[in-house]
Order: C-alpha cells, then sequence, then structure tokens
C-alpha cells in the first residue's frame, strides 16, 4: 500500500489577501492538525471579486504575494506539501496569470501551473462571464513529482477538456488536481459528473477543492469539493459550507485500476473519414 492522507480545504470568495488568508487559514491548520499530509485550496483562493462579467481578483508578483508567501511559511512550519489551487500574479501588461503552485514540505514553490482553459461562457439565462478580458493564459500542462506520487495539475475550466486529462495520465500522473471557482449553475449540472468521468478515464485519483458560496461583485460558486477514487468512487464531498473534505487513499489503486482496464495503452491512432 501507499497509503496518503489528503483534505481539500473548501473556502468562500473573499475580496482581498487579507480575508482570503482569515478564510483559509485556520482550516489549514485544522486540517494538518488532524493528519493531513497534503493539502489542496481551491481556485483564486487568494481572493476572489468580480467586476461585470470580468473576473478582478487581488494579484500581485509572485515573490511578493502574501497569500503564497503565508501558506509557505506553514508548510515549513509543519512540514506538510500544498497545492494552492490559484492565485493571481502578475502578468503582462495590465493582465495577470490564474497560477497553480506546488508548495513543498520545506516551504520552497516545487511547481507552477498557468491555467490552459479559460472560462468565456455565456450561460442560460445570459450570465455571463470572460475570463479571458484579465487574465493571460498558459501554454504548458504541468505535472509535478512529490514522494507521493506525480500529481496533475489542471485549474477549474481544464476539466471540461478531457485530452488535457488524458496527457496528464499518459505522463504518469497519479492524481489529477482541479481546483475550481465552479459556478453554482454549472455545477449542478455537471460538476460530479465530469470529475468521476476524468478519474474513470484516467484511472486515477481526481482531487478537486472548490470554493462555495457568493462570488463578491456577482456570481455563486458551486461547493462540493471531491475526492474520486481511479473507480469513480466519490471518497469525500464537501457539500455546500466552507470547511475540510479529507480521505485516506491509497495510490497503488491507481495501478491496479490501469492494470485491469488497460485503455491509457490500448488506445490506437486512427483517422478521421467524412462521407
Amino acid at each position: 500500500m501507499r497509503p496518503l492522507t489528503i483534505s481539500c480545504l473548501q473556502t468562500r470568495p473573499q475580496p482581498d489577501f487579507d480575508l482570503a488568508l482569515a478564510e483559509a487559514m485556520p482550516l489549514a491548520r485544522q486540517a494538518v492538525d488532524a493528519g493531513a499530509q497534503i493539502l489542496f485550496l481551491p481556485e483564486y483562493c487568494g481572493g476572489l471579486r468580480t467586476v461585470g462579467a470580468a473576473f478582478a481578483p487581488p494579484f500581485e508578483r509572485e515573490e511578493d504575494h502574501p497569500f503564497i508567501r503565508a501558506f509557505q511559511d506553514l508548510a515549513a512550519e509543519r512540514s506538510v506539501w500544498i497545492v494552492l489551487g490559484s492565485v493571481a500574479v502578475s502578468g503582462p501588461g495590465s493582465k495577470y496569470r490564474n497560477r497553480g503552485i506546488l508548495i513543498d514540505a520545506q516551504g520552497r514553490i516545487g511547481g507552477r501551473y498557468d491555467k490552459l482553459h479559460l472560462f468565456d461562457v455565456t450561460l442560460a439565462g445570459g450570465e455571463q462571464y470572460c475570463e479571458s478580458r484579465s487574465v493571460e493564459p498558459g501554454d504548458t500542462a504541468v505535472t509535478y513529482k512529490t514522494p507521493f506520487g506525480v500529481i496533475g495539475h489542471t485549474i477549474c475550466y481544464d476539466l471540461r477538456f478531457p485530452l488535457l486529462y488524458h496527457d496528464l495520465a499518459k505522463a504518469g500522473a497519479d492524481i489529477i488536481c482541479c481546483p475550481a471557482a465552479f459556478t453554482r449553475r454549472t455545477g449542478e449540472a455537471h460538476w460530479h459528473i465530469l470529475n468521476r468521468a476524468r478519474a474513470i478515464e484516467n484511472g486515477c485519483f481526481i482531487v478537486s477543492p472548490c470554493a462555495t458560496g457568493p462570488v463578491p461583485g456577482g456570481g455563486e460558486t458551486f461547493g462540493h469539493s471531491l475526492i474520486v477514487d481511479p473507480w469513480g468512487r466519490v471518497l469525500a464531498d464537501g457539500g455546500t459550507k466552507p470547511g475540510i473534505a479529507t480521505a485516506l487513499i491509497d495510490l497503488d489503486q491507481v495501478q491496479a485500476t490501469r492494470a485491469a482496464i488497460p485503455n491509457l495503452t490500448n488506445e490506437r491512432s486512427y483517422g478521421i473519414a467524412a462521407r
């Protein structure tokens, strides 16, 4: 067995760094006290607000970012690994990057992922979001090698792009995380289905901490942070209130599931004939 205790922190969107830290840090300490070895935080855990259809979170240069710094200090203090689902860091011009960050147990930044797929949608009823107005997208998929196993990092809207998950699994990911600020409307329709599908398709654990509750400025996040095993079973569901979703997983289950259903190795190349 390769046992690992993981916790998703389910936080509410907060409009500034100080309030975001006040929301997340007590939950983080509580999870570590309960035995969590890796903490996973939601998308925009360092702060989120909206202005019209645009996301307008507080952002700062990575090296000066107070939310990142505080969690680096916690990681070093408590010897815990932390995946900041994403925070807004300064980008080119007036834009920022929606960046996920891995922090190791010594408090060092061990990897970064800039969100690839930006949430530019108009939902039924006219609800609009245009992330590209303020965000510079990334261009590279990312895996992290840790003492526990390989973690692939995706963010929110990435969940709807199965080829990204397939590529991360083929690159050796045992866990793929999908920190999110999924909207309540889309979450009610698709969140559980998509997370379970990505786990089943790729024979890996899916760990998806999701923000919960209203977004300052407009919008509402879904909650229901999930930990899903490679067979598609939901091991933990955070519900709709702020809190912690924890599961003890066995990473050997990844190899066993992929051996039982070897779709990652059975796939074939093909063309498409238009008739």
